[in-house]
């Protein structure tokens, strides 16, 4: 009964804010809003019977009946102050190309572009539907990988970051593309759906890093999709931390389409949110492209988290790396399901995937499931998961050489998650993570000093 009621009121809330979306006069664009939701409409929210969301129930989504924003509301002086302490220090000391998206739509006033190369397009995907349509119609029409969920972003989509990077353009300094979502003013909590596009033509480089945050004590749901299309010999390094409010709703889709010899590099950390589901998938469409997954996820009290990867190797020669860390304290819950297909003539195919799960307290769980589907016969692929507590055995050794039980327990800890965080290649962001990592442990301050 609760499904049938949050999809009648999801699609009268289309009805209600469709005239004013970006695009709404967009012929091709009001085909595919209309597709993505007569697909929600025929599916509903998603429920535990439904193998991919086996283990995540979005009750709690449907029973709040988000109602989407028409625009981002003003900027408070507030606003301004946590964009600065969220920005402080992470884009390379100004020297980076800052983006803010207050309430899920584009904030000129508290962004800072900087300096973009000649072959650089940066902005409001807002405004690029309004100005260049056509130019997107290839991309925002290619939706094979979303859920539902991707298919509400679809409908709803307003605004988000478009970035497009001419042959051969390499962009030296990070894009930090802020998501920000403070108190609207509205009466009934409030939905945005953004939506980004980054597309690297051939030989292009950039690295982005998409950032999720919001004050505790606001309620509010985030269903964001982004669209990764890299060129042959392309590269592009993306970065997703969600630090979202703790009673916030936080789902979002990552979906790459790699061309010949290009690169992608995921790393997605996750902090925040009372429940976050996240769906990263990348299609290797030819020989020769490579992938890296990094994801770390720490979280406790009764927060849920839940990482779902997807690797297609269609192509013969393409090598992926997946690697996933999780800490969970309290009644927290985790699921990580990632699932690497060879598929038919993809020969020489280099895949591993692992991840690794570390439970704090006896009443956290785990729930992952690594899956391999092999389909050629000249291949090297691994994958595996542990789930386990503190090493009793390296806890001993700690505490036979003097150290208190308490500073032995953060120091493991601080082992076992920073071994993802030193992937992280851009110095401001890794050092973020790290002080976020020590604000949580015991003997955080402590650890500080020592590194």
């Amino acid at each position: 009964m609760m499904n049938s009621q949050a999809r009648e009121h999801t699609l009268a809330d289309f009805k209600r804010i469709a005239a004013v979306l970006p695009g709404a006069q967009t012929p091709w664009l009001t085909k595919i809003r209309s597709a993505a939701l007569e697909r929600f409409a025929q599916n509903g929210f998603p429920t535990i019977r439904d193998e991919e969301w086996k283990y995540t129930s979005v009750a709690a989504i449907e029973k709040h009946a988000f109602l989407a924003l028409p625009n981002g509301g003003k900027h408070s002086n507030a606003t301004a102050a946590l964009v600065e302490s969220l920005t402080q220090n992470l884009v390379l000391n100004g020297t980076g190309h800052l983006l803010v998206f207050h309430n899920g739509r584009h904030a000129p006033a508290l962004s800072a572009p900087g300096q973009l190369p000649v072959g650089v397009t940066l902005g409001s995907l807002a405004d690029a539907l309004q100005q260049t349509p056509d130019v997107l119609e290839p991309y925002l029409s290619n939706d094979d990988r979303q859920t539902v969920f991707g298919a509400l972003n679809t409908a709803f989509m307003a605004d988000g970051a478009y970035l497009h990077l001419a042959r051969g353009v390499v962009l030296e300094q990070p894009v930090h593309l802020l998501f920000v979502t403070t108190e609207s003013g509205a009466a009934t909590p409030f939905s945005t759906h953004p939506r980004n596009l980054f597309v690297a033509e051939a030989g292009a480089q950039a690295t982005v890093i998409e950032h999720y945050a919001g004050p505790d004590g606001v309620v509010y749901f985030t269903n964001a999709v982004t669209q990764i299309f890299t060129a042959e010999n392309a590269a592009i390094e993306h970065y997703k931390l969600q630090q979202e409010a703790a009673q916030a709703f936080h789902v979002a889709g990552i979906h790459a389409a790699q061309q010949r010899n290009s690169r992608l590099a995921s790393h997605s950390i996750t902090l925040g949110a009372a429940l976050a589901r996240n769906d990263i998938t990348t299609a290797f469409n030819a020989p020769g492209s490579e992938a890296t997954l990094n994801g770390l996820y720490l979280v406790g009290g009764q927060q849920h988290v839940d990482n779902h990867t997807r690797i297609d190797h269609l192509e013969p020669g393409c090598t992926s790396h997946e690697y996933y860390r999780g800490v969970l304290d309290g009644r927290a819950r985790a699921v990580f399901n990632g699932k690497v297909i060879v598929h038919p003539g993809a020969q020489k195919t280099n895949a591993h995937q692992t991840n690794h799960n570390l439970l704090l307290s006896r009443d956290a769980e785990i729930d992952t499931k690594p899956q391999l589907e092999i389909y050629a016969d000249d291949v090297q692929c691994t994958h595996g998961a542990t789930i386990g507590q503190i090493d009793e055995t390296q806890l001993f050794y700690l505490r036979s050489r003097g150290v208190e039980e308490a500073m032995a327990r953060s120091l493991l800890i601080h082992a076992f998650a920073h071994d993802v965080i030193e992937r992280i290649r851009v110095a401001s962001l890794r050092t973020r993570i790290e002080q976020i990592l020590l604000t949580r442990l015991p003997q955080g301050d402590r650890i500080k000093e020592l590194t």
